[in-house]
């Protein structure tokens, strides 16, 4: 039997959730359509989701089709929770994207379309809500051409649009040869000498399909259930099986993490290649500095999960024994070509717990929410006892407190959320201690230069000095080190694009006297250099001198041409820099960046502004330098090496040699 990892992805409110439950009843796995409004569907399992009629947490359900047994993940569909399709983007075979047929193309779909032709998974359109006033079909087409992809192929044709009876008609498509011939020149020639066969093209269109060259288009109703039997016969003809070796090497990824009803961790992971067995002992994590004794497997069937001893290649399946894992994974063999594809989290906020609230059980409530969603990335304040959490909106913020409210019956509010800003050097600059002189403390010698280096390039490690001029240990104990004390710049926040090249190196080697064991007085170790190193990292970094930087997102802005003379002050207001401006009819388009922190206000602001028909579509640019008044700052968590006499007491409990 083949397999297929098929995943559902549309904007908000596009109906993906219900389509999920129409195919699901269509199978035969359901007697009973689940209702989102109802609170009753088979993939939103959390009562939040339910309550909210929102996708938080993607979600997996299997159902037989034909000879294939299709793993429907369905995934969140607000930007809030955008980590969660990312996630699952890198365990699918193919995909269906949802678009409204009454709201037409939205931002956050021209956002997963980008995405899913950049990884180059085969995708099939699916044009809801037919049954809806307002329903379009023509006017949708030219839009889905115009905005996500002109390589797409109507499969049909709709009658009664706009009412109850609404219905889909597949039939082929008088533009299909014409889109296809575009990777196809053998069709054209076909078609003109009259040998051009229907069993010629359609073969081309699912050969072209699985390259995620072009995009068949159906339309249909998720609530009636018109157009799916022809979606179904899509997924079955079009999309490719998933494919790996059952009998190479084992090879997997873990893309969510939850707990059982007992608190143990229960993996979601997709194999790629191997069999991987019960009691088999693993290697997991970055390369695969971790392992574990798998104790248990259960496979997706049916509508279902049940339990296995084995699960192959192609398979998604829930692994339990592996109390280390994380999001993101590697099971056996890393995986290669894939990474991550949408921006980091851009927002910061402070957990406020109400005065009865225990700090041990929010803590460790808050380390579980950072297991399911590591892009939360939790940063804990001793001093000031409080933590910060990460955050792609408002939204994303609510569901947060009211997930410790109703899974932990902890009681939080948050301070104002603000943007998550970084510092990269201005300039280079140098410094180095030597061992035995004072005011070093350490029996180690280190010296470190910080240069500039190319925007998004992250942080470079490298040596002038000889690899072999002291143990390999130390010269490791040094780059972590840099790589954490980057964490924290001059201002508080991570420095990045940055290249930090040690200069000098030296240390005493391991000494004792006569007829005694090992002396540390006389002898270096790993800890000298951990303790050395940020305070010569911090003054190189002082000489360098920093920029803070801020994230900056992209906007297009889509209104009424008449409304152009109001935006404008308001977007100049929050920071907005318009980079384009283009008018098309009575529709304007506005293209610039504005800062990320003011995107939620301007979301808030632009239906007011106009008449309730402008439309937002942000996403993260880069990180720009900050030019409005004094750069912030970000209160440190560590000991402070910029204050040498603060961070000597606190880690040797002196001030100099």
């Amino acid at each position: 039997m083949h397999l297929l990892n098929l995943g559902i992805l549309a904007h908000v409110d596009a109906g993906k959730t219900s389509l999920t439950e129409r195919l699901l009843h269509s199978v035969g796995v359901t007697d009973e359509i689940g209702s989102v409004d109802d609170g009753s569907t088979r993939t939103d399992t959390l009562a939040l989701e339910r309550r909210r009629g929102i996708t938080i947490k993607s979600a997996v359900v299997s159902f037989p089709l034909d000879d294939i047994t299709v793993n429907l993940l369905d995934t969140p569909g607000h930007p809030d929770f955008i980590a969660e399709v990312e996630r699952v983007l890198g365990v699918l075979d193919g995909a269906v994207l949802v678009v409204s047929a009454v709201e037409g193309v939205q931002a956050q779909t021209r956002v997963l379309m980008r995405t899913l032709r950049r990884l180059s998974i085969p995708t099939l359109l699916f044009v809801n809500k037919i049954d809806r006033r307002g329903a379009r079909e023509t006017e949708l087409l030219r839009a889905v051409s115009a905005r996500l992809t002109p390589a797409i192929v109507p499969m049909g044709t709709t009658g009664r649009l706009g009412t109850p009876e609404a219905r889909f008609v597949p039939g082929p498509s008088p533009d299909a040869l014409d889109v296809l011939a575009d990777h196809d020149d053998g069709l054209l020639a076909e078609f003109v000498d009259g040998t051009l066969t229907d069993t010629r093209l359609r073969t081309a269109l699912a050969e072209q399909t699985r390259r995620a060259l072009v995009h068949p288009v159906y339309f249909g109703s998720a609530i009636t259930g018109a157009g799916v039997d022809a979606l179904l016969a899509g997924v079955r003809e079009l999309l490719p099986p998933a494919d790996g070796d059952p009998g190479g090497p084992v090879s997997g990824t873990v893309f969510k993490v939850e707990r059982g009803p007992a608190g143990e961790k229960v993996a979601y992971a997709r194999m790629f290649s191997g069999t991987l067995r019960t009691r088999d002992r693993i290697p997991f994590g970055p390369a695969g500095a971790a392992e574990g004794r798998i104790t248990g497997i259960s496979v997706f069937d049916g509508g279902t999960d049940a339990r296995t001893d084995a699960v192959p290649a192609g398979r998604i399946a829930r692994l339990w024994g592996l109390a280390d894992i994380r999001i993101g994974d590697a099971i056996g063999e890393p995986r290669t070509g894939y990474g991550h594809v949408f921006a980091p989290p851009t927002l910061e906020t402070v957990v406020v717990p109400a005065p009865d609230t225990d700090p041990g059980a929010l803590h460790l409530a808050l380390t579980q929410l950072a297991e399911q969603d590591p892009l939360i990335a939790l940063r804990h304040d001793e001093r000031r006892r409080e933590t910060s959490v990460s955050l792609y909106g408002e939204v994303q913020k609510e569901v947060v407190q009211a997930t410790l409210a109703e899974e932990y019956g902890l009681d939080v509010t948050f301070r104002g959320t603000t943007p998550l800003c970084v510092e990269r050097p201005s300039g280079s600059g140098a410094a180095v201690e030597f061992i035995a002189k004072d005011p070093n403390p350490f029996l180690a010698t280190v010296g470190l230069r910080v240069d500039p280096a190319p925007l998004g390039s992250g942080v470079a490690f490298r040596l002038e000095v000889e690899l072999g001029a002291m143990p390999y240990a130390f010269f490791k104990a040094v780059e972590d080190t840099v790589r954490e004390t980057l964490g924290q710049g001059l201002r508080g926040w991570r420095v990045t694009d940055c290249a930090v090249t040690m200069t000098h190196s030296g240390y005493w080697p391991r000494q004792s006297h006569s007829h005694q064991g090992f002396d540390k007085s006389m002898s270096s170790t790993g800890a000298d250099f951990r303790g050395l190193t940020p305070l010569v990292l911090a003054e190189a970094l002082r000489r360098a001198g920093t920029v803070v930087c801020e994230p900056t997102h992209r906007f297009r802005i889509e209104a009424p041409a008449d409304t152009l003379g109001t935006l404008l002050p308001v977007l100049s207001g929050l920071g907005a820099v318009p980079r384009t401006t283009e008018t098309r009819g009575e529709l304007c388009v506005l293209d610039g960046t504005v800062p990320a922190a003011r995107v939620h206000e301007l979301e808030q602001r632009l239906p007011g502004l106009t008449r309730g028909e402008g439309e937002l579509e942000s996403a993260f640019a880069h990180y720009a330098p900050v030019t409005h008044g004094a750069p912030p700052r970000r209160p440190r968590t560590d000991h402070n090496p910029l204050n040498r006499k603060e961070y000597l007491l606190n880690t040797t409990r002196r001030v100099g040699g």
